[in-house]
């Protein structure tokens, strides 16, 4: 069986869960109706499902590959992009007034999903064009802008983001690439990146590439650090593709997985740049384009568990193995206890995971409509969550896929095991898990919890109202909630990060394993009786309960992990 696009699932999670009706409350998307949604939902689920997901063993199979220094993507990856890029699809969320369509970030973080499911390595190239794309709307100048957003948005150029080097990973203050003034309001940009996804390929007329660097005079760490447009080909004066910059692709990089999205050394001498935005200012610029992807990539990783799970499922529903113990079932290994237990976990995180990614996607965009300062507290304080524990989600589901199918699940031919190696670099990309989560606990805290605690508040207000009618899966999310209140008040308490920092990763895991009860809580109330809430009882009995153990290691401080020293761990 191949992809099958989880249309229902979004129907129902954008009507009863995340609440899209809000959107159309608003002016910026009065338009924005069931008919519309639906009809986007389905073609971006047709090409998703016709187009897309046929590429994905031939990107794996046959992986980009640098020949007399330019990239040579896999076969159907050009026609594949095309399809996206004729579809309007890259720059469905930009502004009308350069060629988008204007449409909600929650609609275009619906179509990555199911583009991610497809065709991962595919998929990564106009993410990354999505994010360049806001970061030129909110940062670049008008002349920028008008040479570079329409081509971006219709899919003729593609977007990169610059930012590591090999001495400079996410700290990126230590970087030291140069940024020359050449005397005419452009740049001279020397020095060399890496791990830049998608550096180059055969399809796009123009490769962009925002790229961080250091003026002479700049102050030292990231406070010193400007952005710059440096295309792969200069454009001449009618805004055409001209001469090449000082610029190339010198390596591609041997990788676990997303073989067929090319992953390159670039090297910059005195390539001509463009600044965007205000001198020593980069780095917030380049966090517009960031805090964009980070909201993709937990998508990319949610995509990557559906295709697993739906993957895992099939196997299961026709593979025959031992004396079944049940009767009236398939009669394979889908009636095992052990089997059911890890589909129903499959599917249950997926939604828990999908629903944070769309409820952040909506304070996005609410955000947006109505510049309130909740709503936008809201969505920066959802996107580190988002995006780790999507992209967790996708490597342990996709690891039960591994599992489901048994022997053949370590057999490449199967198809199990890409999705493990394919999604893995998404908890790392973009920032790491582990930065996800001290940001969460610390820069998302320093309102004194005020995001948080209105978070809690609405949580434990939906658990109030269930109470009448599913009241033992009601008490366990608000006790739940008012545990994890009680463990952000201690966080706020500590005078020193690093205690904080200690219990980070367990403090993201467990605000999303609440998230995950609240959203499967309000899914049962829409669908008494049936499928949804049966989901959510699994959820909330046998995953929920993990939210103590994890609180328990929060309040454990750093002094535990400094006790031990190099010498304590080292092998002996």
């Amino acid at each position: 069986m191949g992809y099958r696009a989880p249309l229902k699932e979004f129907r129902f999670l954008l009507a009863h869960v995340v609440e899209l009706e809000q959107l159309s409350r608003t002016e910026l998307f009065s338009e924005v109706g069931e008919e519309l949604v639906a009809a986007i939902l389905n073609e971006a689920g047709r090409l998703s499902e016709e187009v897309l997901a046929p590429l994905q063993r031939v990107g794996d199979e046959q992986g980009a590959v640098l020949e007399n220094g330019a990239v040579r993507t896999p076969e159907g990856f050009a026609e594949g992009y095309r399809a996206i890029a004729e579809g309007g699809w890259i720059g469905m969320a930009a502004s009308p007034e350069a060629g988008g369509m204007g449409l909600p970030q929650t609609l275009a973080t619906a179509v990555n999903d199911m583009m991610s499911s497809a065709c991962l390595a595919l998929q990564l190239n106009p993410l990354m064009t999505q994010g360049q794309i806001e970061a030129l709307e909110h940062h670049a100048s008008d002349e920028i802008k008008a040479l570079y957003l329409p081509k971006l948005i219709s899919g003729e150029w593609n977007g990169t983001m610059n930012l590591t080097e090999p001495q400079a990973g996410s700290d990126l203050g230590a970087l030291r690439t140069k940024a020359e003034p050449n005397g005419d309001g452009t740049h001279a940009i020397s020095g060399q990146k890496i791990f830049i996804s998608w550096a180059d390929n055969d399809f796009t007329a123009n490769t962009c590439h925002l790229v961080l660097a250091r003026l002479p005079d700049a102050p030292a760490g990231s406070r010193g650090i400007s952005l710059f447009m440096v295309p792969k080909l200069i454009p001449d004066a009618e805004g055409r593709p001209g001469r090449l910059n000082s610029l190339r692709v010198v390596s591609l990089e041997h990788k676990m997985g997303l073989h067929g999205s090319p992953t390159a050394v670039m090297e910059y001498e005195r390539a001509t740049g463009w600044m965007i935005g205000a001198p020593n200012a980069g780095l917030k610029a380049m966090f517009t384009m960031m805090n964009n992807a980070r909201l993709g990539v937990g998508v990319q990783g949610i995509g990557q568990a559906e295709a697993a799970f739906q993957q895992a499922l099939a196997y299961a529903l026709e593979r025959r193995q031992g004396r079944v113990p049940v009767a009236g079932g398939p009669g394979t290994i889908f009636d095992h206890a052990d089997v059911r237990r890890m589909l129903a976990t499959m599917k249950a995180e997926i939604f828990a995971a999908r629903s944070i990614a769309l409820a952040c996607a909506v304070a996005t965009d609410m955000s947006r409509a109505t510049s309130s300062d909740s709503w936008a507290a809201r969505a920066a304080f959802l996107t580190p969550i988002a995006k780790a524990f999507g992209t967790d989600i996708g490597c342990e589901v996709a690891h039960l896929g591994v599992q489901v199918h048994g022997g053949m699940g370590y057999i490449e031919e199967t198809g199990a095991a890409q999705y493990a190696r394919d999604v893995r670099v998404t908890a790392i990309y973009e920032g790491t898990n582990g930065i996800q989560a001290m940001d969460l606990a610390g820069r998302k805290l320093a309102d004194g919890g005020d995001a948080a605690c209105r978070l809690l508040d609405e949580i434990q207000a939906t658990a109030e109202s269930a109470r009448a009618c599913l009241p033992e899966m009601a008490s366990r999310v608000w006790e739940a909630a008012e545990t994890l209140r009680e463990a952000t008040e201690w966080m706020l308490a500590r005078d020193g990060l690093n205690d904080r920092f200690a219990g980070a990763v367990p403090f993201l895991r467990a605000h999303a394993r609440i998230l995950g009860g609240h959203f499967h809580l309000k899914a049962a109330l829409a669908d008494r009786g049936g499928p949804r809430e049966r989901l959510a009882s699994f959820y909330i009995s046998r995953l929920l309960p993990e939210h103590a153990a994890l609180l328990a290691q929060v309040r454990q401080g750093a002094g535990g992990l400094y006790a031990l020293s190099a010498d304590d761990l080292a092998p002996g």
